[in-house]
């Protein structure tokens, strides 16, 4: 069990040096950046989404019901099943699987050294396409803080520097301006509308498409940030 255990959770590491030719990018974290202001500022990181993070999240996403089921998947079941014990398990080690096969990279949005959402890349592929889309939470009594906006940031440079991606995309709802700013902000260009692209909250919902390809990616997200004054 203990052997078993260490392989499912390996040694989170900076996201620094030689990439791991299997999984690259997974289990590292990423460098800290400070939103607000020089004398009132949050420190954000990305930390990979590990099973010690369940009663967190599991906690804020019944908190935040409301807001995530507008936006998220459809789900099987009801939301209080989806967040149990069981449900958190059904979910983490699946992807957690993911991981370890190179398919997709989550992490646990770290502020001020607590768990205060999620973001991961996912649907990650090699040839001819390297790309991967980046999709994201944060606890609603966080929003409009600029921390789901840096957090963004690291994981699109995260995606480029260290997992080596040709492209990176999102979603986001027309009915979800905020996501859309935040995405615009760390350097994603709207592409086009996807009409019926996903099942949400019961039923077929538009999506407009953003993109960043390394041919735009002319400076780093976070570069980009800080020189709007947006994190420091």
């Amino acid at each position: 069990m203990q052997r078993l255990l260490s392989w499912l959770e390996p040694a989170a590491q900076p996201g620094t040096g030689p990439r791991h030719p299997r999984h690259p990018g997974w289990k590292e974290f990423t460098p800290t950046l400070r939103v607000g202001t020089s004398s009132r500022f949050h420190r954000v990181c990305l930390h990979p989404l590990e099973f010690r993070h369940a009663q967190q999240w599991r906690e804020q996403r019944m908190r935040n019901q409301a807001v995530l089921e507008a936006v998220e998947p459809t789900i099987h079941g009801t939301w209080e099943q989806a967040h149990s014990m069981q449900g958190w398990k059904q979910y983490f080690y699946p992807l957690n699987q993911s991981a370890f096969q190179g398919r997709a990279v989550p992490f646990a949005i770290v502020v001020d050294g607590q768990f205060a959402g999620q973001i991961t890349l996912d649907e990650l592929r090699g040839m001819p396409w390297q790309d991967c889309m980046v999709g994201y939470w944060v606890d609603a009594p966080l929003w409009g803080k600029g921390i789901a906006t840096a957090a963004c940031a690291l994981a699109v440079d995260h995606a480029f520097r260290r997992i080596g991606v040709h492209r990176v995309q999102a979603t986001y709802m027309p009915d979800n301006p905020a996501s859309g700013a935040v995405l615009e902000a760390v350097g994603f260009e709207q592409e086009g509308l996807m009409r019926g692209n996903m099942h949400i909250n019961g039923r077929w919902q538009d999506h407009f498409l953003v993109g960043l390809n390394r041919d735009r990616y002319t400076s780093t997200a976070v570069e980009r940030l800080k020189r709007a004054g947006r994190v420091f």
